[in-house]
């Protein structure tokens, strides 16, 4: 599927504009969502800001996406519309974009929105289904907005589980949606289905069991003050987000089991450096150790430098594994982008992005990806450029602020190399 902006002038960069005030305060009230956004920085009573990819196009994250769904059917449908439906047809409908746009040239019919809406098929549910809560033949630019295309997505999906009044199996209502109700049968939706199934059971969401561990510190560096926390969540620790043999890797380093010995940590429950607000962070020599071994592992042929990638990772995301101002993780690869690199780590919930091997990995990927983007051998000042901007926006003529930091970073760390910091990798 292809998509790109949508032909119109519609652009979103804050939740504000694409939702009205009380669907924003409904998100407010979801606790995984309050969670996600704070943990981002963003404030209730301020605008908010949507997550974009690495073209630059806005996108719901799984949480996000999850919340508006259940708010959507919670007010509007039975359980006949699971909000696990609605979410994964809009994976693989838009990729979860607001914005996405495709045009059909067969059918020659365009489709637009998280569900991928048709406008005249939008203007007939409005008539068949009596809808009275959005005037989409006044203004089909609602389309674009999050909680009218999931509504009238999920309009759609109601209808059609109870097509020609005969209670409809999930495969009917699911093949239908793709091609049509003629089509619901035919083979050429049978992939559609099976991929749906795939894509429904990796996006449920899962609970992360909480910890009865004691109070915990660990100092951000030896000038800061310790940081006490209540540990309800493991996730402030290594082990749970970090895959055992990759773990093995981190004690194997000498200097790695210096630098955790000293800061009084145990096998089985390391804690991750804190800072003053209790986010977890990586040091430096964890950083280039992670890079290191993802290098080592599987892109010894790339001819990819470990302190690139950690010059990559300070200007994304500061070395915070969370990630920082709506990119995620430690190299800020969004749900999307990883889908479509490879695999080598599996990837089945958008928080295994916070995991600093598997952010890792996928930032690797994806810079090797560019730096031969469209065929041709690219620079690091384009590669960089690209990544964090998108390939579409590189301009080297142009004085690039990002092209400075990154600089700036990359000396700090292959000084770090000049003065013996490097990490040998089992």
């Amino acid at each position: 599927m292809l998509l790109s902006s949508p032909a119109t002038m519609v652009s979103f960069k804050y939740w504000d504009e694409c939702v009205d005030p009380e669907d924003l305060e409904a998100m407010w009230n979801q606790h995984a969502v309050r969670k996600e956004w704070t943990n981002v920085g963003e404030t209730q009573g301020q605008k908010v800001h949507l997550s974009r990819d690495p073209d630059g196009q806005p996108y719901l994250t799984q949480t996000e996406m999850r919340a508006v769904a259940e708010i959507v059917t919670s007010r509007h449908f039975d359980t006949h519309i699971e909000p696990e439906m609605i979410s994964a047809i809009a994976e693989l409908e838009s990729n979860r974009q607001p914005l996405a746009m495709q045009y059909d040239k067969k059918a020659k019919v365009t489709t637009v929105g998280i569900m991928q809406i048709c406008p005249t098929t939008a203007e007939w549910l409005v008539r068949e289904c009596h809808i009275s809560l959005y005037k989409v033949e006044e203004d089909l630019d609602i389309l674009y907005r999050p909680f009218v295309n999931v509504y009238l997505g999920a309009t759609y999906l109601k209808w059609l589980s109870n097509f020609e009044n005969k209670v409809r199996t999930e495969e009917f209502i699911i093949r239908a949606y793709k091609g049509g109700t003629k089509k619901a049968t035919h083979k050429s939706t049978l992939p559609y289905w099976k991929r749906y199934l795939s894509v429904k059971e990796t996006s449920t969401p899962r609970y992360r069991k909480h910890s009865d561990a004691p109070p915990i510190t660990r100092t951000l560096n030896s000038t800061t003050a310790p940081v006490s926390i209540d540990s309800e969540d493991d996730c402030l620790y290594w082990d749970s987000r970090v895959y055992p043999e990759d773990m093995k890797q981190m004690w194997n380093c000498h200097e790695i089991c210096n630098e955790w010995n000293k800061a009084n940590q145990k096998r089985g429950k390391v804690l991750f450096t804190l800072d003053n607000e209790k986010k977890p962070c990586l040091t430096r020599l964890e950083l280039k150790t992670v890079a290191e071994t993802i290098v080592s592992r599987y892109f010894s042929t790339k001819g990819i430098k470990p302190s690139v990638l950690c010059a990559l990772a300070e200007m994304v995301s500061m070395r915070y594994i969370d990630g920082i101002e709506g990119r995620i993780g430690l190299m800020g690869i969004d749900y999307s982008t990883s889908f479509r690199l490879y695999t080598d780590y599996p990837v089945d919930y958008v928080e295994d992005l916070t995991k600093p091997f598997v952010s890792m990995y996928f930032g690797t990927a994806y810079f090797s990806w560019l730096s031969m983007y469209e065929g041709s051998e690219r620079n690091l000042q384009f590669t960089i450029q690209a990544y964090i901007s998108g390939p579409e926006k590189v301009n080297l003529e142009a004085k690039c602020p990002h092209w400075e930091k990154f600089e700036q970073a990359l000396t700090m760390y292959n000084m770090r190399d000049r003065n013996g910091g490097r990490c040998t990798v089992m």
